[in-house]
This record gives C-alpha cells, structure tokens and sequence, in this order.
C-alpha cells in the first residue's frame, strides 16, 4: 500500500458540510488501497476570529501565548473530521502536530520545521486508520508549541509527505489547479497541466498565492510530487514536478502581480564602499523586506539608491532612515506609492533572449509605465502604476500565448 498525503484549506473545510465531504473524499482514497494522511487548516476565517479576540485583550500579544491561540484553529478542524469519518465508517485518529511528531525551532508564529518523528503516524497507518494532522504548527524540543506562520499548512503536508516517503502530495484548493495567472482578475487565464518547482517557486515568490514559497522549497529540495487539485470539482490538476512534462513549448509559462508596491529614493547618499550596507542593514535589523533595488551615480559623484518595499511598511520606513540621516549623511528622501509588480515567469527565457525586450515593447504599446525592473534567469518583473496592473497583466498574458485561444494557435502552428 503506498502513503498519500492530502491537504485541505480554510475554505475547503469551512463548514460542517464541506467536512463531510472532505470525510468522503479521504474514504475514497483509503477504498483506493491507500494509506492516507489528511492535514486540515482551521475552517474558514476562524483564524482572523482568535486574532481579532487576541487585540480585542492587548495591543501586543504574547507571540507563545499566540501560538496557543491560535493552533487551536486546526484543533477543531482535525477533530470534526475525524467524527466525520467514523460516521461512515472509516477508522481515524487526529494528531496536532506535537502529536504527530513534527519538531521546529524555538520560535513563534515563524518556526521552521526542524524533524518530523514519525513513529506514531506510520503505527496508526500500519493500523489501517486514517490520520487527521492539524497544520500550520508543532513543537520546539523545549516544549513549546509552535506556529508556522503563512502558509503553515502547506508546508506541514510537503513534510509530512517527504518524512514518510508518499507517493504524493495533493493541495487541496478553491480553484482547480494553478493557473497562467490569477483566474479571477486576468479572465483567459487558463490552467496549466504540469508547472517545475523553480517556475513555481517564482511565482509563489511574486505574488500567486495558490502555493506558499516555502512549501514549494521544501518539496523541490525533498523531491516531493505535489498536485494542486480542487476540492470541490474531480478534475485533473496541476502537477508540480521537477521539470514540466506539458507544454514545453511555451518559453513564458505564467505570470504574477502583487498591489501596494511603494518606491523609495535615497538621494545623494555619499559614494562609499559601505553606503548600501548601512542603509539596507538598517532596514534588514528592523524586519523590512526591500525588493528591487536600483543604484545611480550622481553628476557630483554620490549615491541615488531607489528600493521596492510593501507600502505596509512606508512608514516605518521612513522613520528609520529619517533616525539615521546624521549616519547615512543623505540630502532627501522620496517615495512614490500606488504601485504594482507584474512578472512574468518561465525556465524557456534561459535559452530564448529577447523576452524582456518583449515585455518592455508591449507595456510601451499600452502606454504603462515602467518605475523599475529586476530580472533572474527565469522572471522578468516591471514596477508600474497599480491602476495600470490588470490592464498590463492581460496585454502580456496575450502577447506570451497564455490565453486559451493563443496557446491552440502555437499548437496548430507546430503542426501544420
């Protein structure tokens, strides 16, 4: 019998009839001749309930006594799943994830997963049960229990996946698989057949929140087979493997954006070898992520340096560096926000130069600004103006061949 791992969301699992239909869907596999482990996350938006409870108390939680709160989410799930299943029939057992043997750092709301001992999940398989592991948390070797901040749950089953060997890890989603781009804002989205983790990755990376960046990760480096499937359709997904086996001749193979882009400018830093490390070092001490970075030589000889950050964390900021302006020794700061990162993502782009100059031509023709770029061997990504976004997305989205129409024009083109 081989091991499966599945994987259902807040939304999948987000009231009493969805869990029984989860409950048959793991009853099925299990008839299949499977062993099954099943990880849950908690149902529906009742995670933003115990953080809304959590600030109704304190302005600033304790992060362990959050960990407590807030894992008991997947708690509720795991054992109303379980109940499901022994209504018809099937024998289960829940674990949380301490149960389930699942070791992290001694660190809150972010921990990293460490070991998973599986001893106990492989004696309630080898017993013929199904298993229900709560996701999203587990537990430091100090005792403590963990979280393991966005996108835990994923990254629980790709461990989970890996620890016991399966042959499979299926994502459970709202949608039927991953999409040429975000289905519900850029409309001859279509979905993809197979996609590789580094595709993946990238655009997990840029903004397509149909997989964590971490859970891809892990399953690229532990060779996991993930399929992201619907957990309201029986449709073919998408297979994330390590090279895509589908549709090899498209050289983009999707394409990502994210809001709430703002652009930062240092102006007339001083041209020294440490410049850059003391303002980003500055940046990094206080947990802010920058993205693009852009450096330009002044006509006398300074430093501009113009960044991307999350227009969350303007403020802090500009506080920062304003705080270090005797240190940075800089004239002004700018910033400009209402901005939008789209990025267009595919392993064809290593062997087929030109694509970012296609990208450019085509933004220029819908006459879209570009405020900055940044490249890698698979992904071109353009800072524009966030009204802009969508109408950007779908211009490229065409040009590339990811609508349906453009794709069966490539394939009967390569036949004829």
């Amino acid at each position: 019998m081989t091991t499966i791992v599945q994987k259902f969301g807040g939304t999948s699992v987000g009231d009493t009839d969805k869990i029984k239909r989860v409950a048959q869907r793991i009853k099925q596999r299990m008839q299949e001749g499977h062993k099954v482990v099943t990880v849950v996350s908690a149902m529906g938006k009742s995670t933003d309930r115990l953080v809304e409870l959590a600030d109704e108390i304190t302005e600033e939680p304790d992060p362990r006594e959050m960990d407590m709160l807030l894992t008991t989410g997947e708690q509720v799930t795991i054992s109303l799943v379980v109940m499901a299943l022994k209504e018809i029939g099937v024998e289960a057992v829940s674990l949380t994830g301490w149960q389930a043997g699942i070791v992290t750092e001694e660190v809150h709301q972010d921990a990293r997963i460490k070991d998973i001992q599986t001893e106990t999940l492989e004696q309630h398989l080898d017993d013929g049960k199904a298993v229900l592991v709560a996701g999203f948390q587990g537990v430091s070797e100090e005792g403590n229990i963990t979280t393991l901040g966005r996108g835990g749950s994923d990254t629980t089953a790709v461990a989970l996946a890996a620890a016991l060997d399966a042959e499979t890890c299926s994502i459970f989603t709202d949608v039927t698989g991953v999409y040429t781009s975000d289905p519900r804002y850029v409309k001859k989205a279509r979905q993809l057949g197979s996609i590789s983790y580094d595709e993946m990755l990238e655009l997990a990376h840029l903004g397509a929140g149909v997989l964590h960046p971490r859970a891809v990760e892990f399953a690229k480096n532990s060779h996991v087979k993930l399929v992201v499937c619907s957990s309201m359709e029986d449709v073919e997904g998408t297979i994330v493997e390590e090279e895509a086996t589908m549709e090899q001749n498209l050289t983009v193979r999707g394409l990502a954006f994210e809001k709430n882009i703002t652009k930062v400018t240092v102006e007339r830093l001083p041209n020294h070898f440490d410049t850059m490390s003391n303002l980003f070092k500055l940046l990094a001490d206080e947990g802010i992520s920058v993205d693009i970075i852009i450096q330009q030589m002044t006509a006398d000889h300074g430093v501009n340096v113009s960044f991307s950050v999350d227009s969350s964390h303007l403020s802090k900021t500009l506080e920062l560096i304003e705080s270090a302006k005797e240190t940075l020794c800089y004239s002004e700061v700018r910033h400009e926000s209402m901005l939008s990162k789209v990025s267009i993502v595919g392993s064809g782009m290593i062997s087929n130069p030109g694509v970012a100059a296609d990208m450019f031509k085509v933004l220029a023709e819908e006459e879209v600004a570009i405020k900055m770029v940044s490249t890698s061997e698979i992904a071109v990504s353009a800072v524009v103006p966030e009204e802009d976004m969508i109408r950007a997305s779908e211009a490229l989205h065409s040009h590339f061949g990811l609508d349906y129409q453009e794709q069966k024009k490539i394939e009967l083109a390569k036949q004829a």
